[in-house]
């Protein structure tokens, strides 16, 4: 009897031992060490589709040592280290172990990564993003301080971006299925994507990767998301096509309308503002760097000219309701904001390529002026009072 307990203790215990290998067996590891961040805290964090989730934190000692362990899915996933207000990008889509050494000053740039070829594409491609954003806020100061013309700035814009895109396409079309290639597909520039939705070629992009998730990670979220997306994007297109209107009775519209949430949940619509006032119809992201300055410029034209029958409808694009909110709060004129952002109707219908985009209606509603330098805004809308 002895004997048959002793040897069912032994079996029990490689149970044990059986089922523990089996649980790490489906974890994946970020690890590594961070230097000159004793007393920090690092934040471990899931980049969802549309919220970041805060999971795990660690406070760093002297050694700047960090671990931390998650359970894996059948997908590709994608994470983030936070140190501050700096942040590293991860893309796990096995069990790997995940190692990275980094500084705390340059936390966000100079890092290194072993075990990984999908956080190694993540680190090319988010310094190509970098570099395109310290490009165009560059060239956004210098075209500010009036220092490069129009048709300059928007050029070296343009080149910018795509330079970025070109390092982008190399994983989008070489591994429209790996973790990189959707990664490198929803990268953005003071909240817009630098691959547009309704552009002919960047569609194929789009089409490219959800193709591949289709096929390969059927079960993710992120591939239906990416499936409607492709979708939507094919739809805008073939709607752009040629038309024949000779045979289809038309009703006349005087410009595009809009309806959206205020920041007090209430829906504005355009038209019903526009009814006998000239007004300034901005599409703008609140956390952009030139935000403030221009919302103050805004201010001064409103103040000036609100009395005469001035009225401004300013979209937001921000994917951060909660800054919105808090932005806006204090402005005098209608704040709106559209939830579907980077993927606004509203933007794409008003054919916005970058933000801020500014336009005016006249007193009958009629859409009379893109404006492209804000310098010459005033005297627009006083031509119209």
């Amino acid at each position: 009897m002895k004997k048959i307990s002793t040897q069912l203790l032994s079996a029990f215990t490689l149970l044990l031992v059986l089922l523990a290998g089996c649980s790490k067996s489906n974890e994946f590891t970020v690890k590594g060490i961070v230097s000159g961040a004793d007393g920090e805290t690092i934040y471990f964090e899931n980049v969802g589709i549309s919220a970041v989730t805060t999971l795990d934190s660690a406070k760093l000692s002297a050694d700047g040592k960090f671990k931390f362990q998650r359970k894996a899915t059948p997908y590709p996933e994608f994470y983030r280290l936070r140190l501050n207000k700096q942040f590293i990008n991860v893309a796990i889509d096995s069990t790997e172990t995940v190692k990275l050494i980094a500084d705390a000053g340059t936390f966000a740039t100079s890092y290194t990564v072993e075990g990984s070829e999908s956080c190694k594409a993540i680190k090319d491609i988010t310094l190509a993003q970098l570099d395109a954003n310290m490009e165009i806020s560059k060239l956004r100061k210098a075209y500010g301080a009036k220092e490069i013309a129009d048709s300059t700035y928007r050029t070296k814009v343009l080149e910018a971006a795509e330079a970025y895109k070109t390092v982008a396409k190399k994983y989008i079309f070489s591994a429209p299925m790996s973790a990189a290639a959707y990664f490198a597909l929803f990268q953005q520039i003071d909240g817009l994507l630098f691959f547009d939705l309704y552009d002919k070629a960047d569609s194929r992009a789009y089409g490219a990767v959800a193709t591949s998730y289709d096929h390969y990670y059927p079960e993710s979220p992120r591939s239906k998301h990416l499936h409607n997306l492709a979708l939507q994007s094919i739809k805008v297109l073939r709607g752009q096509r040629p038309i024949n209107f000779d045979n289809i009775k038309t009703e006349e519209v005087s410009f595009l309308d809009i309806e959206l949430p205020t920041i007090t949940g209430e829906m504005s619509k355009l038209s019903d503002l526009a009814k006998g006032k000239v007004v300034l119809v901005n599409f703008t992201a609140y956390q952009a760097e030139w935000s403030p300055a221009l919302n103050m410029e805004l201010g001064k034209i409103y103040t000036n000219h609100h009395s005469s029958g001035l009225e401004i409808y300013q979209i937001s694009l921000d994917s951060d309701a909660h800054f919105w909110k808090n932005a806006a709060s204090n402005l005098p004129w209608m704040c709106v904001r559209d939830p579907q952002s980077v993927y606004s109707q509203a933007a794409a219908l008003y054919n916005v390529k970058q933000l801020p985009a500014l336009f005016i209606l006249d007193k009958n509603g009629n859409l009379v002026k893109r404006v492209e330098n804000i310098g010459t805004l005033e005297a627009s809308i006083k031509g119209l009072l």
